[in-house]
């Protein structure tokens, strides 16, 4: 993204508003050490969660543009997974909160995913299934990983195809999601339709015409086809 336009509005869709979710689980503040210092991350385990089952780490949107692990997307991505059973951590990249170090335009930010996977990991243990998702800049964060971490399943909301490069590999090869609303603003969203046609093994497409790219007042709905297509079962 460029800087040369009011970026105050974006800012402020970021943030989650409360106005379209239940209450979240209630999650443990926790210190991650990143190779740029720490982390801050904040975790969620459901009573319901079967000892086996897969966790989740959720990546946030660009942090020069007001995202964090707050942004109503990444909570209702970990609700709805915290939901379905499956723990999650999210987590702010480097220059974000109180986590350390600064903006490094994807490069770092894909050593902080590492360093955040393998902290949740060690906690559940290594044979755990991994998910991965990620929002916007987050979702480009997360492709980027997915050759460095060993993902078992993969969601990408709103992928920013456009500004990011997301075709320097054959692509994912595990089960994976792409949810795109038709109204986004910030993600053309054919030329989204166009890159997950482009590829070999191909995503569950979820697309939700009447969406932007924050979802704004179809949190919801987002929230329902993730859930219908990411149940540990499914």
């Amino acid at each position: 993204m460029s800087n040369d336009f009011d970026a105050s509005p974006i800012r402020a869709n970021h943030l989650y508003d409360g106005l379209e979710e239940e209450p979240s689980y209630v999650g443990e503040k926790v210190e991650i050490p990143g190779p740029a210092g720490k982390l801050e991350g904040l975790t969620c385990h459901p009573s319901h969660y079967v000892d086996g089952g897969p966790i989740a780490v959720i990546c946030h949107p660009h942090p020069l543009y007001g995202g964090s692990m707050s942004n109503k997307v990444v909570h209702m991505l970990s609700n709805a997974l915290t939901e379905l059973g499956v723990p999650t951590l999210r987590f702010n990249f480097r220059g974000v909160g109180a986590s350390q170090g600064r903006f490094d335009k994807g490069v770092g930010e894909v050593e902080d995913l590492r360093a955040a996977a393998d902290w949740f990991q060690q906690r559940y243990g290594s044979d755990t299934p991994f998910w991965l998702a990620g929002f916007s800049f987050g979702a480009f964060v997360a492709y980027r990983a997915i050759g460095r971490i060993k993902v078992d399943r993969l969601l990408l909301v709103a992928p920013p195809v456009a500004m990011f490069e997301f075709n320097d590999s054959d692509g994912p090869t595990m089960p994976w999601m792409v949810v795109q609303g038709g109204r986004d603003e910030i993600t053309p969203p054919q030329q989204v339709s166009q890159w997950v046609r482009k590829q070999v093994n191909e995503p569950v497409y979820q697309w939700l015409g009447d969406a932007d790219h924050f979802f704004h007042g179809r949190l919801n709905e987002l929230k329902k086809v993730v859930q219908e297509s990411l149940r540990p079962n499914s």
